[in-house]
């Protein structure tokens, strides 16, 4: 029971953490448990302010986005920054510390899928 609560904690502050970020909007449009025991699938679409950065995170699992308009970077730690736009898909490793960045000057609009483990947070701020 004690685990349980942590664990809703947990996910409720990192809710609260991102959602703060009036820059970003993440609408879930698809939750299910995967055949992959203690894993799910998510599906979101996402918007990011013209300019505006997401905000260093972490997901417990693998986001594969495919960019439905405008224009954006990804910044993964350790890694050249990926340049998307309209059309353009990218891949952030289960757990890597990454932001994203609309260099432009209207919305990106993106579909994220984000296969994580079960229970845990979407998403979780990480330290510059």
């Amino acid at each position: 029971m004690k685990l349980v609560y942590r664990c809703s904690l947990l996910a409720f502050a990192s809710f609260l953490l991102l959602a703060q970020n009036p820059n970003i909007k993440r609408t879930i449009v698809q939750k299910h448990d995967l055949s992959t025991p203690g894993h799910e699938v998510n599906m979101a679409v996402v918007e990011i302010a013209p300019g505006a950065f997401a905000g260093r995170h972490t997901h417990p699992g693998e986001e594969i986005s495919y960019v439905l308009e405008g224009q954006m970077e990804v910044l993964i730690e350790g890694q050249a920054t990926i340049k998307a736009k309209a059309g353009e898909s990218f891949f952030v490793p289960a757990g890597a510390k990454h932001d994203a960045h609309n260099v432009g000057s209207t919305p990106v609009k993106l579909v994220g899928v984000y296969i994580i483990e079960s229970g845990k947070p979407l998403a979780t701020p990480a330290p510059q």
